[in-house]
């Protein structure tokens, strides 16, 4: 059975860190990383707290898979959906839960690893013959950012709609009124577009108040090369945006580098919000408001409510709607716009 001192030297952290890492010590000063690691390892050795050996049954023990829609290169471009996973494997560790990590790898996934489990979590956007694979190994399935049927199973996502206008509506108070979006598009069963909520309600909100204008709007991938590439695009305009809502951090990153080299000043000459709030995103240059989505709280949530589907043997699904919270900083501190 593994010891502190393993987790500790295969971590490369003292065992007083991993000690109070696993006993979810919020005042202790590690990186999201360090902590994922442990989580990982403590999870790969199959570490027990003493107070979890003397009252843990081995044979009650849960075992779940945690689909993630990306590959492990992916994620790391976009680390969104690592916050999500980290989530779910630490609620995971702290119910003493059988944990299987699943990724795509060329395009598919190797279905032999989806056997033997109580109950899945899907993490991403999947296609009906990715949905149909899983719902042949469980009758227990929560999917997480994505709510393919509602009338057929739990769910828990953002409300990007909400989120959006609450963006756009702070970007107008503040007097912008050429307003531009940079997003990603995605795609399931090799092809099939996925609507982002966040773009059609950038269309919908600013198209009933006149203010919608067609050429704003630059689309890639969700990574930070992107936003990087369609912020160049997008400022060879001739009437460009004063103001961009951009649909995530990565990207947001991206972009402000392309304004920083073309010597445009944020936010005085373009305002920048993003959208996420990763770690990452209070220390560029400037700080950049954005979005803060509880990824991992996202992720506890599903592994609570696939319990509580599990136990309780419910047939009525569950959408569980995360709230977000609009955090404001430097790229788009209040001024006034140039009319």
């Amino acid at each position: 059975m593994a010891t502190l001192k393993e987790i500790a030297e295969k971590a490369g952290v003292s065992v007083a860190t991993v000690s109070r890492v696993l006993n979810y010590d919020t005042t202790l000063s590690v990186s999201d990383e360090t902590r994922k690691r442990i989580f990982e390892i403590a999870q790969e050795l199959n570490y027990k707290t003493p107070r979890e050996r003397n009252q843990m049954n081995a044979k009650d023990r849960l075992r779940f898979g945690v689909v993630n829609w990306y590959s492990e290169s992916q994620e790391l471009d976009d680390p969104y959906y690592m916050a999500v996973r980290l989530g779910v494997e630490k609620e995971c560790f702290r119910r003493q839960i059988e944990l299987v990590k699943l990724f795509k790898k060329d395009g598919s996934y190797e279905s032999e690893w989806l056997t033997g489990l109580d109950g899945m979590i899907a993490v991403g956007k999947f296609g009906k013959k990715e949905i149909d694979l899983f719902a042949s190994v469980t009758d227990h399935i929560v999917f997480v950012d994505y709510s393919p049927d509602e009338d057929r199973f739990d769910s828990v996502v953002v409300d990007f709609r909400k989120a959006t206008a609450r963006v756009l509506q702070y970007l107008i108070d503040l007097g912008h009124k050429h307003i531009g979006y940079i997003g990603g598009r995605e795609y399931v069963d090799d092809g099939h577009l996925i609507q982002d909520e966040r773009e059609r309600t950038f269309y919908e909100y600013l198209y009933l108040r006149g203010m919608f204008i067609p050429e704003y709007v630059f689309t890639g991938r969700f990574i930070a090369e992107d936003g990087y590439m369609l912020m160049k695009q997008a400022l060879q305009l001739p009437n460009r945006p004063t103001a961009f809502f951009i649909a995530s951090d990565s990207m947001a990153i991206g972009a402000l580098r392309a304004l920083h080299e073309a010597g445009v000043d944020v936010p005085n000459e373009i305002t920048v919000v993003g959208f996420n709030d990763l770690p990452t995103s209070k220390f560029v240059q400037p700080p950049l408001s954005t979005v803060q989505v509880y990824t991992e709280f996202m992720g506890e949530t599903a592994v609570e409510l696939l319990v509580e589907q599990i136990q309780t043997k419910r047939d009525i699904p569950k959408k569980i709607v995360v709230p977000t919270k609009l955090v404001v900083r430097e790229s788009s501190c209040a001024h006034t716009v140039k009319k």
